[in-house]
């Protein structure tokens, strides 16, 4: 990085702008911090300047004046290869990006999964580098929120942490869908076809959207007067090898069971092949109901019933909140929860 003193004597500087609209420093420096104390005659005359000299302000310089870099990570605890492929990353990524579009800050996508990658993540994530930061994929032992806190850098989450869940939580700030209604949804939708025998492949639990699924699932059974059966209930981590092999496995143990509520469609689309090499027909024998709505479930054979949860607008307000917490305005809830909805297709 060159210092200012070896700057390309090429490049025009704040006080050549200032020299050549004939005004003071301090008058250009507002000009280009946006501030409102300059009058309509100054503000032209530096504007033309620049212009004509083609001045670009220095990122770094202004990081001086306003105290803020332009910029905000998203810190994802997951591997590369679910990041490029699952469709929720994506969706989520589209969201922030539309969210940021109309200021000037710029996104930089951090993965932290390994103990290598961890480090060097948090080395950057200090005031002098970002703004704040949005944290998604969080799993319950994860350091990051309680690194931050101490940091005092403005921190957003993407899904409800799973501590939260648990009496006496500290409050985060985070935006989720609401995943125990979701899957409420789901389950209540199986019995209402018929379903008798309804299982479930849950997510990991050491994450929220894991824990409120399974909760969902378990409320459902209640509600219907249906005690909730320990052997109908199997763990995956959301992909789709998980889905496959615990879908074996619950019909090597349950094999009359007659509908599943699986949390997440790669799940599904892995429990779909394990149905049709277990010789059962979807849904005659048993109905299937996947949760997020992903592609991928149209493209499932038969087309997957699932649930639908908005992604982009999870990524847009999970940017919103941010963006106002780094302005240092407080919402009035720190939580934002979005709503579910079911889409019907040809599995249940």
């Amino acid at each position: 990085m060159t210092s200012q003193h070896s700057r390309s004597p090429g490049r025009p500087t704040l006080d050549a702008v200032a020299a050549h609209a004939g005004v003071g420093r301090g008058t250009v420096s507002r000009v280009v911090n946006g501030s409102p104390q300059v009058s309509r005659q100054a503000r032209e005359a530096v504007e033309r300047a620049i212009s004509e000299l083609g001045y670009v302000p220095n990122r770094a310089a202004r990081a001086l004046v306003t105290r803020r870099t332009d910029s905000i990570a998203l810190v994802v605890s997951e591997s590369q290869d679910r990041i490029f492929t699952e469709p929720f990353f994506a969706g989520i990524v589209r969201g922030i990006n539309s969210a940021l579009l109309p200021t000037p800050i710029q996104l930089w996508l951090a993965m932290a999964q390994s103990a290598a990658e961890r480090e060097r993540v948090e080395h950057h994530l200090t005031s002098q580098h970002i703004d704040g930061v949005l944290l998604l994929s969080l799993h319950d032992d994860d350091p990051l929120p309680t690194l931050l806190a101490e940091r005092d850098l403005p921190t957003v989450l993407g899904g409800r942490p799973a501590r939260m869940l648990r009496p006496g939580a500290q409050p985060a700030h985070f935006v989720d869908v609401d995943n125990a209604d979701g899957a409420r949804q789901a389950v209540e939708y199986l019995f209402d076809r018929g379903c008798r025998r309804v299982a479930t492949i849950a997510g990991p639990q050491d994450m929220g959207a894991g824990l409120a699924r399974l909760a969902g699932y378990r409320d459902a059974m209640r509600a219907r007067g249906v005690a909730v059966n320990p052997g109908l209930i199997a763990h995956g981590d959301f992909s789709e090898e998980s889905g496959q092999a615990r879908m074996r496995e619950l019909l090597a143990a349950q094999p009359d069971l007659d509908g599943v509520f699986i949390a997440s469609d790669l799940m599904a689309f892995g429990a779909l092949r394990a149905l049709r090499e277990a010789g059962r027909r979807v849904p005659e024998d048993v109905a299937v109901v996947g949760f997020d709505d992903a592609p991928i479930g149209r493209q499932a054979e038969p087309a997957l019933t699932t649930v639908f949860q908005p992604v982009e607008e999870m990524g847009r307000q999970m940017a919103q909140l941010l963006i106002a917490r780094i302005r240092g305005e407080e919402p009035a809830a720190p939580y934002i929860l979005l709503p579910t909805a079911m889409v019907v297709r040809d599995s249940a």
